[in-house]
């Protein structure tokens, strides 16, 4: 054989050489992209199943609320026709009708005291139910609110009665409150009190005792929540406690900025350090 049909043989064995190589390459290649596919629908199935589970329990959470609500609003019904049937039972026990003061057989002057003792109890006792019956009819039940400000966050809250503050007739009072902050981009803020004020001319709230705040994976309990609506900020505190799956963790303050629904978690003094209490 020459040399020419060698360097020839060569050359066709080195290329048959580089075209096998760069096939299996290219297949090594697709496969790994089809591993890496694969994996990352995995993950999002995961994440989507974590979502889901999370959405039912906040669900389970506010049916919960709803139930006691209910529960609340007959108490308050039934307590409030109780008081109404007392106070008429009262003024009925005190009314002397008239025949029976002038058929009776004691002195004019014994007759004259007894009447205006039963004149004046009687008038006290109406006195008292009227003043009962504005404070009733100022009384609102089922007082529900909804606001949303320049950024899109909704605020909604429902109470099970409300009546005008005594000293602002701009602020109502509410019992049983349950509140949520709820945005486009952020995870809702879920708020439970047994008390609130809401101011209805500038949208702030304070919710004050027994106060349970739930965002993401965080429960708050506290006794003074704070909502400003102009600031778009919100505060907890008075015996802040925050419970996560991890951990518990005492502060003097829980600082909300309802914009980014970032939290901002505060001792009770600026040399203090946050106590952490973990499982």
């Amino acid at each position: 054989m020459s040399i020419k049909s060698l360097i020839q043989s060569l050359i066709l064995l080195l290329i048959v050489i580089i075209i096998a190589g760069v096939y299996f390459k290219y297949f090594d290649t697709k496969k790994n992209l089809v591993d890496e596919l694969t994996l990352s629908n995995e993950t999002n199935q995961e994440k989507l199943e974590e979502l889901e589970k999370k959405i039912s329990d906040l669900e389970l959470k506010n049916k919960q609320l709803n139930q006691k609500i209910k529960k609340d609003k007959i108490e308050i019904n039934k307590k409030l026709e109780k008081e109404d049937k007392k106070e008429t039972d009262i003024i009925e026990e005190n009314t002397i009708p008239e025949e029976n003061s002038l058929n009776t057989k004691k002195d004019d002057n014994k007759i004259k005291i007894e009447e205006d003792i039963t004149k004046s109890k009687t008038k006290e006792i109406k006195e008292k139910d009227k003043q009962k019956k504005k404070e009733i009819k100022n009384l609102v039940k089922d007082v529900e609110y909804t606001s949303v400000d320049q950024k899109g966050n909704k605020f909604y809250l429902l109470a099970t009665s409300g009546k005008s503050n005594v000293n602002d007739s701009n602020i109502l009072d509410l019992q049983n409150v349950r509140g949520k902050i709820t945005s486009d981009t952020r995870d809702t803020i879920y708020i439970v009190s047994d008390f609130a004020q809401y101011h209805s001319i500038n949208l702030n709230s304070k919710f004050y005792e027994n106060v349970v705040i739930n965002y993401q994976d965080k429960q708050i309990n506290c006794v003074n929540f704070d909502i400003n609506m102009e600031t778009n900020k919100a505060i907890a505190y008075n015996e802040v406690i925050i419970t996560d799956p991890k951990s518990t963790i005492k502060a003097g303050m829980v600082e909300f900025d309802l914009k980014t629904k970032n939290i901002d978690i505060k001792p009770e003094s600026a040399i203090e350090n946050i106590e952490v209490l973990r499982f």
